[in-house]
């Protein structure tokens, strides 16, 4: 029997904040088996990202064995790795890398 899907502290917030700008969210952490957490649309794009708290130390934030599988085997486009809120924009193009805000560009 599969134990409950483990959530990691700060996803509700980067669900929170992603949705607060329009994306579309869909949390997908219950399905296990190294699919990713979340399944985000926007702007036309469809993003899969993989909840990590940015709070806890780098070897407590690997993706486990069951992720690197599924990121391995995975055909689609990338998986984004993300550890806060900025990230999160970060993977759906709303910020660029200097932390500037993208105007739809």
């Amino acid at each position: 029997m599969r134990r409950a899907a483990k959530v990691d502290e700060n996803q509700n917030e980067i669900v929170k904040a992603l949705r607060a700008v329009g994306a579309s969210v869909q949390t997908l952490a219950a399905v296990g088996h190294g699919v990713p957490d979340l399944l985000v649309g926007y702007q036309g794009k469809t993003i899969l990202i993989e909840v990590k708290d940015g709070r806890k130390p780098p070897s407590e934030r690997r993706l486990t064995e069951d992720q690197l599988k599924w990121h391995g085997a995975w055909t689609g486009g990338p998986v984004a790795i993300v550890t806060d809120v900025e990230s999160a924009w970060r993977a759906v193009g709303l910020l660029k890398v200097g932390n500037d805000l993208c105007r739809n560009e």
